[in-house]
């Protein structure tokens, strides 16, 4: 009875899977990052499999507080910017594995 309950556990989970449509091109891993609150409290933000090509806005990242001390731990390469919106000419790029210090301040973030 058991191995009968496993068999349509394990199927179903296998269903479920197939079922849900994944991103196809997506950065596998995670991207960390510090961040302050109004109170000036430290935090940690993640992305977990952001989409590549695409801008992606740190929602913690504020005009007065900006994201800093970023952990690239993705398959892609992160191309931080320190505006909004991936605009202005202050940007960095941080490998796969990549880490950088805190005073790299940052507001929003694309993976290639």
């Amino acid at each position: 009875m058991r191995l009968r309950n496993a068999a349509i556990a394990a199927a179903s989970a296998l269903t479920l899977v197939l079922a849900v449509p994944g991103s196809a091109s997506a950065a596998d891993g995670e991207f960390r990052y510090t961040h302050r609150d109004a109170a000036g409290e430290r935090h940690i933000g993640w992305l977990l499999g952001p989409a590549s090509g695409e801008c992606v806005d740190l929602p913690e990242a504020t005009e007065q507080n900006p994201a800093y001390a970023p952990k690239n731990r993705t398959g892609s390469t992160a191309t931080v910017f320190l505006d909004l919106d991936c605009h202005g000419d202050v940007f960095s790029s941080l490998r796969p594995g990549g880490v950088a210090s805190e005073r790299l301040l940052m507001r929003s973030v694309m993976f290639s």
